[in-house]
């Protein structure tokens, strides 16, 4: 995996000779994840430059996380210049799509378009979760805890099982950090402000972001429209990877017609 600005990513084999040219699909994961939260059938899209990040904390990426959203919205802004890219295509799972929400607001000029992947204009996190993440001792308990809300019933089970080994492989300081980020934010009163296209992409059995979250992005966000995922959870796209990956590839091509 190729590093900018401390960040390690993963990149597609579609990386265009002259990259500042070019506008990427930029894959931003949730709390406590990592680009692995992003399948294989996501992160190479067909025929699109796609990059999936670790962020700061996270994964590969060294450091220990951000305090806040816009924290790791301007880390983003800073990893984009090593990259060599202007403007992208921002695609945020759950606190990786509050994280695109931000860059929309405030840098504006950065972004062509937005996927917004289970997630909201506020994230609250039950405080029992979020004290359970606080401490070393309780936070297998809080793993399983998030396994149980971000999946569908119908899930595989070894899916679950990977994505639980791949949070406890996390810092719990990092997970209660992206919480506390989730819990503090809230940009309901600005969704009007945002201008570019915008893909809403929704698991209908998502327990954590229920449905109503994306149905007020896509009814809010003037450019926005919405696509459900029937019996999805949380992880949609690991649940349904083909239905998102064709959901997100069929709306790049349009907005980069």
């Amino acid at each position: 995996m190729p590093k900018a600005a401390d960040i390690y990513y993963h990149q597609s084999d579609l990386r265009p000779a002259n990259a500042t040219d070019a506008l990427p699909v930029v894959l931003i994961h949730g709390a406590g994840g990592s680009y692995l939260h992003w399948p294989p059938q996501v992160r190479r899209l067909p025929s699109l430059w796609t990059l999936a990040v670790d962020l700061p904390g996270h994964g590969r990426s060294p450091g220990v996380g951000e305090q806040s959203i816009e924290g790791y919205a301007q880390r983003l802004v800073s990893w984009a210049d090593a990259v060599g890219f202007q403007k992208a295509i921002w695609v945020g799972h759950s606190m990786g799509g509050a994280i695109a929400l931000t860059l929309a607001l405030r840098f504006p000029e950065r972004v062509h378009a937005l996927g917004l992947v289970a997630t909201g204009a506020r994230l609250p996190v039950n405080p029992k979760l979020l004290e359970s993440t606080a401490h070393q001792a309780t936070y297998s308990l809080a793993v399983e805890t998030i396994m149980r809300w971000a999946f569908s019933p119908n899930a595989p089970s070894r899916v679950k099982t990977l994505a639980a080994r791949r949070m406890l492989e996390t810092r719990h300081t990092v997970v209660y950090n992206d919480f506390a980020a989730c819990n503090r934010f809230d940009v309901g009163p600005s969704l009007g402000e945002i201008t570019c296209p915008t893909l809403v992409v929704h698991g209908t059995a998502d327990r954590m972001t229920p449905l109503r979250y994306g149905e007020r992005l896509a009814r809010e966000i003037p450019q926005a429209r919405l696509v459900t995922v029937p019996d999805a959870g949380h992880m949609v796209m690991l649940e349904q990877p083909d239905a998102v990956a064709q959901a997100l590839q069929a709306f790049a091509h349009d907005v980069l017609a």
